[in-house]
C-alpha cells in the first residue's frame, strides 16, 4: 500500500480539545475482524470482551510537562523550549526544540523561573538544540522542578494553551514510568474501577514501556511506505511481562490484547526466532503497516487516527483496510470524537 491510500475525507469529523468525564463513558466501537460486524458500546463495558485468562499488555510510560516558556539572557526576549528527550541523565544533557529558533545561539542562557537555567551547548537542526541545565540538584529534583514550571505538550492539532488539569487528564491510568511527550492515549479511557473488573474477572495485566516521542505526530513524507523511517523511541519489557504474554500466547485458548499501538510497538520489537517475546531494554523505530504479520498481538484497543499517521497504518495492518475505513465512516455518522481526546475501538 501507499501513503495516499490512507488519506480519507470524512464528512462530520469531531476533533475534541478535551476529554470526556468519566473517562470510561467514552464510545467504543467493537469490530470483529472474522465476522467483519461493527457493535456499539461505552468503553466502560469493555471487561465483556476480555475472557478469563486474557492478557491485557499496557505501556505505563508518562507524560512530563515538556513545555518551558522562559526569556533569553541579556534580552529578556520571550521563548519556548520543548524537552525532547533526555541525552544524559548525570550531565542534565537534553535535545530539544526552539522558538524562535534564529536568536537561540549556542552559548546562550535560557532562564525558567527563578531558578531554572540551561545553556545552548550545541545545534542539532534548523530548530533543534542541545541544552544542559545549570541546575544545582539530582536529576529527580530537576524533574520535581519542570512539573512546577513546566507545561504538558499537546498534540500539535489541539489549539487551546495546556490548562493544569492536563497534568492529570493527559495521563492514562497506568502511567508510572516517566519520560513521554505524548500520551498512550488508548488506555487514557481506564479508570481505576474498570482495572478493577478487569483483574476481577481472571484478566492477567502485563506492563510494558515505551516512551512516546514528538515523532508519534510526524508526518510520512514518502509515498512508498518502505522508504519511511520512523523515530527511534526508547522500551522495556520486563522478564516477568514477557513470561506472562509467553504463557498466554502459547496458551491457544486466550488472547493477548494490546492496550494501544504503542504496546503493539513494544512487543513486537522484541521477538524471539521461535515466535515468542523476549525481555529487551533499548531503542525502537518499528513500522507495521499493511501486510505485517503479527507475531504476538491478538487484539487491539486503539483510538481514531489521523489521515496518513503510522498509527492509522497501523491499525490498518491489524484490522484490514477496507473494514477500518469503513468502520470511520460508521464513527463518523455515530458522533464518536476523533483523535487524542475521543473515542475508542476494540478490534477483536
Amino acid at each position: 500500500m501507499k501513503l495516499t491510500d490512507f488519506r480519507y475525507e470524512i464528512e462530520g469529523i469531531q476533533v475534541p480539545e478535551f476529554g470526556v468525564e468519566p473517562r470510561d463513558s467514552a464510545k467504543l466501537m467493537v469490530l470483529n475482524r472474522e465476522k467483519k460486524t461493527i457493535t456499539h458500546e461505552t468503553f466502560s463495558n469493555i471487561h465483556k470482551y476480555f475472557n478469563k485468562g486474557d492478557c491485557l499488555v499496557y505501556n505505563n510510560t508518562k507524560v512530563f510537562p515538556a513545555r518551558l516558556k522562559g526569556r533569553k539572557e541579556k534580552t529578556d526576549a520571550d521563548i519556548e523550549v520543548f524537552l525532547l528527550r533526555e541525552l544524559q541523565p548525570e550531565n542534565m544533557l537534553w535535545d530539544v526544540l526552539v522558538e524562535p529558533a534564529r536568536k537561540i545561539r549556542i552559548g546562550n542562557k535560557l532562564y525558567f523561573g527563578e531558578d531554572l537555567v540551561a545553556e545552548v551547548v550545541d545545534n542539532t537542526t534548523s530548530r533543534g538544540r542541545t541544552i544542559r541545565f545549570l541546575f544545582d540538584g539530582s536529576n529527580d529534583d530537576l524533574y520535581a522542578k519542570l512539573d512546577i514550571v513546566g507545561e504538558m505538550p499537546m498534540p500539535p492539532y489541539i489549539e487551546r494553551e495546556p490548562v493544569p488539569d492536563d497534568k492529570h487528564r493527559y495521563q492514562s491510568v497506568f502511567a508510572k514510568e516517566r519520560g513521554a511527550v505524548a500520551a498512550p492515549t488508548a488506555t487514557m479511557h481506564f479508570t481505576p474501577e474498570l482495572v478493577d473488573k478487569i483483574t476481577e474477572k481472571g484478566v492477567i495485566l502485563a506492563p510494558v514501556t515505551l516512551h512516546i516521542g514528538w515523532g508519534t505526530f510526524r508526518s510520512v513524507e514518502v509515498e512508498d511506505l518502505t522508504k519511511h523511517r520512523m523515530d527511534s523511541e526508547y522500551y522495556y519489557i520486563p522478564e516477568e511481562s514477557a513470561e506472562l504474554i509467553n504463557q498466554v500466547r502459547l496458551s491457544k485458548t486466550n488472547k493477548v490484547i494490546a492496550g494501544g499501538t504503542t504496546a503493539v510497538r513494544a512487543i513486537e520489537s522484541s521477538i524471539t526466532a521461535s515466535g515468542l517475546l523476549k525481555p529487551a531494554i533499548g531503542w525502537t523505530d518499528k513500522f507495521i503497516y499493511p501486510s505485517y504479520d503479527f507475531k504476538l498481538t491478538e487484539g487491539l484497543i486503539t483510538n481514531f487516527h489521523q489521515p496518513e499517521s503510522t498509527l492509522l497504518m497501523l491499525a490498518a495492518a491489524f484490522c484490514d483496510f477496507d473494514f477500518l475505513m469503513h468502520a470511520y465512516e460508521e464513527a463518523a455518522k455515530n458522533n464518536y470524537r476523533f483523535y487524542t481526546f475521543g473515542d475508542a475501538m476494540i478490534i477483536i
